[in-house]
């Protein structure tokens, strides 16, 4: 009976520490994908790696973040988060995304076995050093890349993309305009806050920083001195059951019902000013205010903060930070000729957004649209309103 209890007090703790031990010659390694879910931070999926040995399976995942982390909001907006690495049991991995009823697909790698020792070891390594902790970037430095590169360097080289059944050239805001309804707030919001620097046409390897195009690029891979597919077997654990949500849109509540309906208030108070011969200062205070404090709030993303993507934002030529100082002008029957010159100026830059979008600097969000017509149409009145004031 001692024997007994010795021999199972080993064995447990073989299997507790199973995964800091050298895989057995079975072992196999594959690359989970889980498809979008129906909140906007799972829009794009999620990647993971599985590593199936005798006594463990267990999926190692990056993104993850802790939200008791100090000055997480702040850290967060300034794009000084560390990310880290996740480490999981597969079932209970799995079991919570079919919960979620999120696609999950499967891809096992042709690996050797000091290949899929390497690559273990790498997996284990970073997690123990500080959770694998990193500064995210959303297009080159996310869940999805971070697999893409430990597999690439356990192949040391010897890995070839091939275009997957019909590859496109695509933008990178085309790619992830891919996975939302473009008349949703979601895809508005990212249309606002990110700059023309994502409207560059990806190159194939840069397309992986999307789970599903991880996917798609190793289900064509094949090895430089083999010719030999990367991905050894495929399947899909699960399908999704229900329709995602990003990908439609409630129009009654949409981003484009709402700004036309805005819009044509604008337009309505102006053309009662016009016809009146008055100016409606709430409603002027409303706009620059508004437009000045997104214009704040683009600068700072752009020149404040590390995130990549939101440089060279040209929202900035309809939402123009300086309009929050003509706020006392517009309290005055006659403003200072400074302020008549910024509506000037104002204008002149909607027509330079109109550029800009016309020969693909920047696409903008479709919604802004009804808005910038009906901006247009409010400063052209103010500056006949305060010509004729003059003149009186």
């Amino acid at each position: 009976m001692k024997l007994a209890l010795q021999f199972f007090f080993l064995f447990t703790i073989t299997i507790g520490f199973s995964q800091s031990l050298p895989l057995s010659q079975d072992a196999t390694i594959s690359v989970i994908t889980i498809g979008p879910g129906h909140n906007l931070n799972d829009a794009f999926g999620h990647n993971a790696i599985r590593v199936k040995s005798r006594f463990s399976d267990i999926t190692y995942d990056f993104g993850r973040y802790d939200f008791d982390a100090p000055n997480f909001y702040l850290n967060f907006a300034r794009g000084k988060l560390n990310y880290l690495q996740g480490k999981s049991d597969y079932n209970r991995f799995v079991a919570l995304y079919i919960r979620e009823d999120r696609t999950v697909k499967e891809q096992e790698l042709r690996l050797t076995f000091a290949q899929k020792q390497a690559l273990n070891n790498y997996l284990e390594t970073n997690y123990k050093k500080n959770q694998g902790a990193y500064l995210y970037d959303f297009f080159y430095d996310n869940c999805a890349t971070k697999i893409r590169d430990a597999v690439e360097v356990t192949y040391d080289n010897n890995f070839t993309y091939n275009l997957p059944k019909d590859y496109q050239e695509q933008t990178f805001r085309q790619l992830i305009d891919g996975n939302l309804h473009w008349n949703t707030w979601g895809s508005f919001g990212i249309d606002i806050a990110l700059g023309s620097i994502i409207d560059r046409t990806a190159a194939q390897r840069e397309q992986l920083f999307l789970p599903e195009y991880v996917n798609q690029n190793f289900e064509t891979a094949t090895l430089k001195d083999t010719k030999q597919p990367v991905v050894f077997n495929s399947k899909t654990i699960y399908t999704q059951k229900g329709i995602n949500s990003n990908k439609t849109s409630t129009f009654i509540t949409s981003p484009l019902l709402v700004l036309t309906i805005i819009a044509g208030i604008i337009v309505f108070i102006t053309y009662t000013d016009n016809k009146n011969k008055t100016r409606s200062k709430g409603l002027d205070l409303t706009l620059f205010i508004t437009t000045g404090v997104i214009g704040v709030l683009l600068f700072l993303l752009w020149f404040a903060t590390d995130h990549t993507a939101t440089a060279y934002n040209y929202n900035i030529l309809w939402a123009f930070p300086l309009s929050v100082f003509c706020i006392p002008q517009l309290l005055k029957a006659v403003p200072k000729n400074w302020f008549i010159a910024y509506i000037k100026f104002s204008i002149l830059m909607l027509f330079l957004m109109v550029m800009h979008w016309t020969i693909g600097v920047q696409r903008f969000a479709p919604a802004l649209l009804p808005l910038l017509i009906a901006l247009a149409i409010r400063y052209v009145y103010l500056l006949k309103y305060y010509k004729a004031n003059r003149l009186q």
